[in-house]
């Protein structure tokens, strides 16, 4: 062999070695930039990209980067301090609409002392019902000004779940009984056991009854599974598959009457899915089926 092809095979393997190396580099720098990003979604901080290369298309990526970054910081600062001024906002709505709504109750308390005929006493009855549902509304709409930030407040814990459904469901006692309500209630022996905010899944149950106390017509079945899923249903014809859909939707309300479902059921949701969790509706032979995961 010739020193001419000798050359260019040693010509032609350093090239393979310097694209090799160049590859290597960029790699190392991809893998650099991948962990910073990592650590920066991670962490609250002011933390930049920065890596070690030269390479110009490199660094340049890295600054583009750094600006999204940088804009991203800003818009989520934005929403952060939106919401803390939300959620202040709903709480001294909800503070100042207490007052009113107490002092109104208690006018009809004492207009009820009165000797009234039948139809002013229709009448008032009718203006206590929308009090006891504002008064309602409001407190939804405090409770969920609160969820607002609970993420960092969970505490869990491990719990049995048996437990916490059978309390709940016996301080609903009174309300099943002015209800004519007899619920038929299946709990599994076995003593199931998950990790959550116990206070938190209190809430959640709380809130499921109340909605189905508030449009069940003559029934309501709870059952724990094996599984620790949990259904509660109740027979209505008030609602549909369609508004059923819309059930957990925080902005949705429906009105039936009297009735009226506010946030009660978008707060479970949230509470709910804070502690890992799932739930679902769903509307079958005029029954609101609601199943709760863990």
């Amino acid at each position: 062999m010739s020193i001419y092809w000798i050359l260019i095979i040693i010509f032609l393997i350093l090239v393979i070695i310097f694209l090799i190396s160049k590859i290597v580099i960029i790699n190392l720098s991809i893998k650099e930039i991948e962990t910073n990003i990592e650590k920066i979604l991670k962490e609250d901080s002011n933390r930049l990209i920065t890596i070690s290369t030269n390479n110009i298309n490199l660094k340049k990526l890295a600054n583009n980067l750094n600006l999204y970054i940088y804009e991203f910081r800003k818009q989520e600062k934005k929403y952060k301090n939106g919401n803390q001024e939300l959620q202040k906002s709903i709480t001294n709505i909800s503070h100042d609409l207490r007052t009113p709504l107490t002092a109104i109750k208690g006018y009809i308390d004492l207009i009820e002392k009165d000797n009234l005929n039948k139809k002013q006493s229709n009448y008032l009855k009718i203006i206590s019902d929308k009090v006891d549902i504002l008064t309602t509304l409001t407190e939804q709409l405090y409770d969920y000004s609160k969820c607002l930030d609970l993420k960092d407040k969970i505490k869990k814990e491990k719990v049995c779940i048996n437990d916490i459904l059978e309390d709940v469901l016996v301080s609903y006692y009174g309300l099943f009984k002015q209800k004519k309500i007899t619920p038929k209630i299946l709990i599994v022996e076995k003593k199931i056991f998950k990790y959550l905010d116990k206070n938190m899944f209190v809430r959640v149950l709380e809130n499921i009854i109340s909605n189905a106390l508030k449009y069940s017509e003559d029934n309501l079945e709870v059952n724990l599974l094996n599984t620790g899923k949990i259904i509660i249903s109740n027979k209505t014809k008030s609602l549909n598959i369609t508004n059923v859909k819309k059930i957990f939707n925080r902005y949705y309300t429906l009105q039936t009457g009297s009735k009226s479902s506010g946030l009660g059921l978008s707060i479970a949701k949230q509470l709910i899915e804070l502690n890992g969790g799932n739930i679902y509706a769903k509307y079958k032979n005029n029954n609101l089926i609601i199943e709760i995961e863990i």
